[in-house]
């Protein structure tokens, strides 16, 4: 049997979107700490900062790069797989995409160039303003793409007229209950997913005993920072967890592994769902921790997926993996940053090695633990593409075929493996070589990385 053109579509929709928030999730907390670095060079006039600073640059400025492309790719799909998706929602979903690249774009555009370029040509404030406009840019894009999936995971302020989904107020759908929720929790990720970065490529560089006092300025700062964002974000994502319960309960019921309605419900810590026998395997549970969780009670009574049809259950296996995947991502940044302050406070942080390889090797924490929050929310969101309004099966164009989304998919995977491999690679390479030297002028650092960043730009 040939595979579903909308399987199909839903995978490459994936394979993009996932290449694609690995870089908006890095570069938006590296915008952050970009100008909060260029403002310690401001302040105290330390050369130390302009070091890190400019190595940092490089990374960002490829890494924005790869972002943009990724972007525009993921574009395309709406108009040639989810045709039906763009002719229902198009009044809502195209303004705010509109929104993104007329203001929020622009703005990291139009800085972009004085970051790269400007240092020697532009006042000190001015070169720091134009950081802080980056940084602002970045995250002023990651608002209208939450407002948008927010829009789509719960739907507000909108009415249906002729089939069309049109909108019906602005203000419930840019700044409703669940954006407020959903954003910070993205710019925590965004923030943390840069913070471990930052702090393994400070700890790798003080293993190899190389750029030692660059490697301690971004562990320490990279620290501090992850430990006092990290439990905000836990915050926050209780209060994301507390939307699904009260609007997306079935995707709830899934994160859970709850196949049955409970009074009080377990809290199932480790399992391996069976979802063609609606049970769960080697489960490990704590009784009535479920109810406390969800309801703040202990005697609650959690609704289980048997109280929801067949065709409007969600999958079960991924959201409930990937969402103990993220959780435990973030069980490591809250270890490895509060034990790193406790050490810093004591005077042990350089010579407790076995905690520098922990620190390095946890760099990949925070880009897991956001791919692994937006596979639980997407496909916890199913069979929904706008929860409760539009199916997924409903919104894929009609006239696609399997060899149309095979054929793209595959240009995809061989065009994203070619072009990405380098892209890593060269990145991997700049984390590994570490700071320009003191001797060696920070502007002939960047320069070449520019050069080659606005040619590339120039060239598309």
């Amino acid at each position: 049997m040939e595979p579903d053109p909308e399987f199909l579509s839903r995978v490459q929709f994936a394979f993009v979107v996932s290449f694609h928030i690995i870089f908006p999730s890095f570069t938006i907390g590296l915008a952050a700490w970009l100008a909060t670095i260029e403002g310690m060079r401001l302040a105290t006039g330390k050369p130390i900062y302009r070091r890190v600073f400019d190595f940092w640059l490089k990374i960002f400025a490829l890494s924005f790069a790869m972002g943009v492309v990724t972007g525009i790719v993921m574009a395309f799909q709406f108009g040639t797989n989810w045709s039906v998706l763009s002719e229902r929602t198009g009044s809502i979903q195209g303004p705010l995409l509109g929104y993104e690249g007329f203001t929020a774009f622009m703005l990291e555009a139009t800085f972009f160039g004085v970051m790269l370029f400007g240092r020697d040509r532009t006042p000190p404030w001015f070169y720091f303003l134009s950081c802080c406009m980056v940084s602002f840019g970045t995250m002023f894009s990651s608002f209208w793409i939450l407002c948008n999936n927010s829009w789509m995971q719960v739907p507000l302020g909108h009415a249906v007229i002729d089939g069309r989904i049109v909108p019906d107020n602005w203000w419930a759908i840019t700044t409703g209950p669940i954006v407020r929720v959903r954003w910070p929790h993205m710019l925590l990720a965004a923030f943390l997913t840069s913070g471990m970065s930052i702090i393994a490529t400070g700890a790798w560089h003080l293993l190899r005993g190389r750029h030692l006092p660059e490697a301690r300025v971004m562990l320490r700062w990279g620290l501090g920072l992850v430990a006092a964002l990290i439990p905000l974000q836990m915050a926050f994502g209780h209060l994301t967890g507390d939307f699904v319960h009260v609007h997306q309960p079935a995707k709830f019921a899934a994160i859970e592994a709850r196949w049955t309605t409970q009074q009080p419900a377990s809290e199932v810590l480790i399992a391996i769902p069976d979802p063609w026998a609606e049970r769960n395997l080697f489960a490990l549970e704590v009784p009535k921790l479920g109810s406390f969780i969800a309801s703040g009670t202990w005697d609650s009574r959690e609704v289980g997926l048997d109280a929801f049809p067949l065709e409007d259950r969600p999958p079960v296996i991924i959201p409930f993996f990937t969402f103990r995947i993220m959780v435990g991502m973030g069980l490591i940044m809250l270890a490895v940053s509060w034990l790193g302050v406790l050490l810093q406070w004591r005077g042990r942080l350089e010579s407790t090695r076995w905690f520098l390889w922990a620190a390095f090797l946890s760099f990949p924490s925070g880009f897991i633990a956001v791919l692994a929050g937006w596979f639980t929310a997407e496909v916890g969101r199913q069979p929904w593409v706008v929860y409760g309004l539009l199916r997924t099966k409903d919104a894929i164009t009609p006239s696609l075929t399997t060899r149309d989304v095979l054929l793209s998919l595959t240009a995809y995977v061989a065009v994203y493996a070619v072009i990405y491999a380098f892209g890593f690679h060269y990145i991997y390479r700049l984390l590994r070589d570490g700071p320009a030297d003191a001797a060696t002028p920070a502007s002939a650092a960047t320069r070449p990385m520019g050069v080659a960043m606005l040619a590339g730009e120039a060239g598309k």
